[in-house]
């Protein structure tokens, strides 16, 4: 089964931290993506940029309009991603847990379940 690891960026708690706190949550995955790795439940990563820098796209009577920044007013941002395939949900929550983001008090792992993975090549 595929689940979808997404961690959510609370800027208020990001920035309550320390330099040193923050940087233990960013160096943190790297022993997480050798253990996935190693373990061959690693499909993929992505980390994405600030909300600041998106965009938003609408087509409205057939006409494109473009608007910077991110598509809601909200406390927390999705800033990444891990995409695994393991033998079960509790084996999904369990890598939940090991991601440093999980350990930072406000913020949190979602494990959300795969229901359809359309890739390029299929």
């Amino acid at each position: 089964m595929k689940f979808l690891l997404i961690m959510h960026n609370n800027p208020l708690v990001w920035d309550a931290l320390t330099e040193e706190e923050r940087q233990e949550v960013m160096s943190g995955h790297g022993p997480f993506m050798e253990t996935v790795r190693a373990s061959g439940e690693l499909v993929g990563t992505v980390a994405l940029a600030d909300p600041a820098r998106s965009a938003v796209v609408r087509v409205r009577g057939g006409v494109p309009a473009v608007t910077d920044g991110p598509y809601l007013e909200a406390k927390e941002f999705l800033g990444g991603y891990y995409l695994v395939e393991c033998d079960s949900r509790e084996r999904a929550l369990e890598l939940a847990a090991l991601i440093p983001d999980a350990r930072v008090e406000g913020l949190g792992v979602e494990v959300r379940p795969v229901i359809f993975d359309g890739t390029a090549g299929g």
